[in-house]
């Protein structure tokens, strides 16, 4: 019996080692699809890493707040975030009118919504969430980085390791939730499993990361996805059955 992951660095090395099978497959709005096997969620966690360390000296000590909706993108800041060592604190986009007020004390923010934060003294990091966007569509502030443009420079391989020798626990991603029993009973070991869009981001987390530590493989959903597949049950069973999803 394989022994579940209980670092953000074994998670990811579970993930590599998972080759080119499907790991996280997102439904976005309008139809889009994404699948990225273990080996490239490793690959984008690692230059997002890169990117975190080079541009921001992120590492333990440094409070990075990823105000992202859900979505596969949230998912790879999150983990690098916490890969690198960094305090990772989780913001809602729906959930606060002033997030810049109530997140004084961050370093770097990883944001889909820059223009909300032009009161904090953070690093801004502008996040297009569109799969294929080369750049950020829209007004940047004095000093932000386009995520889109930056995180493809950067190595598939994380250079220099701020957090090399630390024991990483997945607790940075998930707080005091159980990474070996998250998601459920419904969640088989080595499974395709269907995660829901229209809950917290850090509940939704924890759910993927419990997933990947019994070796199963996310099909995630957006929240605009989930109400309608909960009004369409021929669309649903339709999903369940070309991803082959074998738990809800």
């Amino acid at each position: 019996m394989t022994t579940a992951p209980t670092t953000v660095t074994a998670l990811l090395a579970r993930l590599a080692a998972s080759g080119g099978r499907p790991a996280l497959t997102w439904y976005g709005d309008d139809g889009e699809r994404i699948e990225l096997s273990g080996a490239v969620v490793g690959n984008w966690v690692a230059k997002t890493v890169n990117l975190l360390c080079e541009e921001f000296d992120a590492g333990p000590g440094t409070d990075v707040v990823v105000d992202l909706p859900v979505g596969w993108r949230q998912v790879v800041w999150a983990l690098a975030t916490a890969r690198c060592g960094a305090a990772l604190v989780q913001v809602d986009p729906a959930a606060t009118a002033d997030p810049a007020a109530r997140h004084e004390d961050a370093d770097v923010v990883i944001t889909s919504r820059p223009g909300a934060w032009t009161g904090t003294s953070a690093e801004l990091v502008a996040v297009a969430l569109p799969a294929l966007a080369r750049r950020f569509d829209g007004d940047l502030p004095p000093g932000a980085v386009d995520a889109a443009a930056a995180v493809m420079t950067y190595g598939d391989a994380i250079g220099f390791d701020p957090a090399a020798g630390t024991d990483l626990p997945l607790d940075a991603l998930i707080g005091s939730t159980d990474a070996g029993t998250a998601g459920g009973e419904a969640a088989p070991t080595g499974g395709r499993v269907l995660v829901r869009g229209d809950r917290d981001v850090a509940a939704l987390l924890a759910e993927a990361v419990g997933v990947w530590s019994r070796g199963g493989s996310v099909v995630l959903v957006s929240a605009r996805t989930t109400a309608e597949l909960d009004a369409d049950a021929e669309r649903l069973g339709r999903l369940v059955a070309t991803e082959q999803v074998t738990g809800v």
